[in-house]
């Protein structure tokens, strides 16, 4: 048998009969699932290591996985061979070995989620997009947003009982764009605290409707206390869009 070599899995999946990426005593989590497929595939156990969190019914454009294999194999069949295991919401995209020492979660240097909201009722969006109905204000939006760049505490943005060591992230972009009756709200970091990005995107949409001023908005990321900002949104609108590392990372294409 070959030496173990670590390969960055690249995956997409639609999150609605999900619950998140991490695997559930109780439930059923995207993570679970890939690492059944490739214990069958390879009639041994394989675990993984995915590159971050997803809530449940969050759906994932872009994510990676690592794990360690010793089999020889052509990766387009794996990739082939794999998503015949897999159910047909989730889907493997490439295979790419890395450096023995690289990790999914850590390397990560840059994450962009988009969330997407319909302003009109339809029903070909049923959990893949908010349907909100009240008039918004997306200029306003706008400038809330823009006071979300740069390196700051996010405390305000974080489910209150999580283990990360601090709240500060650096957040690269953060976009409104409407395209017809749809909006999409685009946020890019160098890392996300749990529920983030929701809680973000409620509180936006309280500027939007009116509920709050753009200088509350602020106030708001001042003041560092969850019980400020707005509601988490429903996590259907929300999608994992891309995933970056350095390039050093990958051995070959």
């Amino acid at each position: 048998m070959s030496k173990d070599l670590r390969y960055f899995f690249e995956i997409s999946y639609l999150g609605t009969g999900y619950n998140g990426w991490q695997t559930q005593p109780n439930g059923k989590g995207i993570q679970q699932v890939v690492e059944d497929a490739l214990s069958k595939l390879f009639r041994r156990k394989v675990a993984i290591v995915g590159s971050g969190r997803t809530d449940t019914g969050v759906h994932c454009a872009q994510q990676f996985f690592h794990t360690d294999l010793s089999e020889n194999f052509k990766t387009q069949d794996l990739i082939h061979q794999l998503n015949s295991f897999l159910p047909r919401d989730i889907s493997i995209q490439s295979i790419r070995p890395v450096q023995p020492e690289a990790s999914a979660r850590y390397d990560a240097i840059e994450r962009t989620y988009v969330y997407r909201i319909t302003l009109k009722k339809n029903p070909l969006l049923l959990g893949r997009a908010l349907h909100v109905y009240k008039p918004l204000d997306l200029q306003k939006m706008q400038e809330a947003a823009n006071l979300l760049l740069g390196e700051k505490d996010f405390e305000c943005f974080s489910k209150i009982k999580t283990d990360v060591n601090h709240f500060i992230c650096r957040i690269q972009k953060a976009h409104w764009k409407k395209k017809q009756d749809d909006l999409y709200f685009t946020i890019t970091a160098n890392r996300f605290l749990r529920g983030m990005v929701r809680a973000v995107v409620g509180t936006l949409l309280d500027v939007g409707t009116g509920k709050i001023t753009v200088k509350d908005f602020g106030q708001i990321i001042r003041d560092k206390k969850r019980s400020k900002a707005g509601m988490n949104v429903a996590p259907e609108g929300l999608y994992l869009e891309s995933v970056k590392y350095r390039k050093g990372i990958f051995l070959r294409k």
